[in-house]
């Protein structure tokens, strides 16, 4: 994680994360670089699903889940400095908790975010910039176990799309720094635990 004297000399354009990151973390990192803060959720994130508060007559206005100054893009696609950037939480599901899919859920899910690319008028010959996933594309990984295996939609969006970068989480290598993969002509970065990219 990066904090204190360093995170001024970065001096980025944009911060993504790609989710297992505290919220509060988070809200440290979009209030020091004041840049914008992209992030999608990861398997160990809580829930940001809005709790169903209709049964309360006068209810003041809930605050939104997730850390604040910082943008959900789970399911979204969002133009930022120039750039479309779409995004998919979560990772295969292997136990019970938030934020989990199997296959057919996250292809479900992916098949929506196509359907919202396909509908956004082409420019420059890109419908997508940038890709934020929590888990890899399948097949990727060089995954250990079901969990980490990623997930065919999202192989299926890079190759259909092409995407410049496609950035995930989930895998940890813990130590070390995973070398970049391509996939056709997209760029395809772990960015456990933190990257700083040139598009």
């Amino acid at each position: 994680m990066l904090y204190g004297d360093r995170l001024p000399t970065l001096k980025p354009d944009l911060v993504l994360s790609c989710g297992d990151l505290p919220f509060d973390y988070l809200e440290y990192l979009v209030s020091r670089m004041d840049v914008p803060l992209l992030y999608v959720p990861g398997n160990h994130d809580e829930s940001l699903e809005p709790r169903d508060m209709s049964w309360m007559p006068l209810r003041a206005e809930l605050p939104i889940p997730g850390p604040q100054g910082c943008d959900n893009i789970d399911g979204r696609v969002v133009e930022v400095h120039g750039l479309r950037i779409a995004g998919l939480g979560g990772s295969v599901r292997y136990k019970e908790g938030p934020n989990q899919y199997s296959q057919g859920q996250m292809g479900r899910r992916a098949l929506k975010l196509e359907l919202r690319l396909r509908l956004k008028r082409v420019r420059a010959g890109r419908k997508l910039d940038i890709l934020v996933t929590h888990a890899p594309p399948f097949g990727l990984a060089e995954a250990k176990d079901g969990a980490h295996v990623g997930f065919v939609a999202l192989l299926r969006l890079v190759q259909n799309f092409q995407p410049l970068l496609h950035v995930h989480g989930h895998i940890h290598p813990y130590g070390q720094v995973m070398p970049e993969r391509m996939l056709k002509s997209t760029r395809v970065i772990n960015v456990v635990p933190s990257r700083l990219i040139d598009l």
